[in-house]
């Protein structure tokens, strides 16, 4: 099931994949089931039940509604740095033996066809092309052989980083959150749709159509079931929090010279069985 949020005249609705279109509901209708927020915390089977009753709705115009970020308000959004070997390597690293963490936060989400935003203290914009992963839910000391169990579907993520912000610490949290950075969707793709852990798919990062990053999530250093157990070690997980699981080689950083996003570019990422995720790139007002 493909599960895809938007906005019509105001009103927030909920759709799913059906018959190569979209079927849905706002919340002006009776029968909406609730958002993604809501839905994802009452678990699988209300997800299941919700779909039932989006594919009963209407048909949904995609050039005729804003497409919202899958959840708008994760209670918690992880992020994975140097995760891909090809990328590891690329930036002169060692392979990790623990994942490098950092986080986001809701006020830098954006949709699919959204403009990500430059913002006017740096022009070092650069695009992360990313497999993205939300638990159904949650828990503590998660063995990896369990860890699968908690994931509610998997999403496609751009996770826009401002550069030179994030260098200037060793703490690069402030440079991966700036506001309007964080490209997420268009939909959430439930696990019966991709191989366990959404592995073996391939992942592309296009920028004015010419490809800057190709690689594939066999790639990863730490896949989705070890990320998720090792976090639980640590951290009360909950339904509904996020793990962008990093990204590939190609970064425009390590370009010569380096190639950053600015206004009027398009930069699109696509992952094999969980869509093609679009942006435009505009200036802070």
């Amino acid at each position: 099931m493909r599960f895809l949020s938007f906005k019509q005249d105001g009103k927030e609705g909920l759709a799913v994949a059906k018959d190569g279109g979209f079927v849905g509901l706002t919340e002006a209708d009776a029968g909406y089931p609730g958002n993604l927020d809501t839905l994802v915390p009452q678990g699988t089977v209300a997800l299941a039940r919700a779909g039932e009753a989006l594919a009963k709705g209407r048909a949904v115009d995609l050039d005729k509604v804003e497409v919202l970020p899958p959840l708008s308000r994760p209670p918690k959004i992880f992020c994975l740095g140097l995760n891909y070997k090809d990328h590891a390597k690329e930036a002169g690293l060692e392979l990790p033996d623990y994942p490098t963490i950092f986080t986001r936060f809701a006020t830098s989400l954006i949709g699919h066809n959204a403009n990500i935003v430059r913002p006017r203290i740096s022009h070092q914009l650069d695009y992360e092309g990313e497999l993205t992963v939300v638990l159904a839910k949650g828990g503590r000391h998660i063995p990896v052989a369990e860890a699968l169990d908690h994931v509610a579907g998997y999403s496609v993520f751009n996770d826009g980083s401002i550069r030179d912000y994030q260098i200037r610490t060793s703490q690069w949290t402030v440079g991966k959150t700036f506001d309007g950075t964080g490209a997420f969707g268009p939909t959430l793709v439930t696990p019966d749709e991709v191989p366990p852990g959404a592995s073996g798919l391939k992942i592309e990062t296009r920028l004015n159509g010419q490809v800057v990053q190709r690689s594939n999530t066999d790639q990863l250093i730490f896949d989705v079931a070890t990320v998720i157990s090792l976090m639980s070690q640590a951290i009360t997980l909950e339904a509904g929090d996020v793990f962008i699981m990093g990204t590939p080689s190609g970064v425009g950083h390590f370009h010569k010279p380096p190639l950053y996003m600015k206004p009027g570019d398009i930069c699109e990422v696509e992952i094999e069985g969980l869509g093609l995720l679009r942006n435009g790139i505009e200036d802070e007002q």
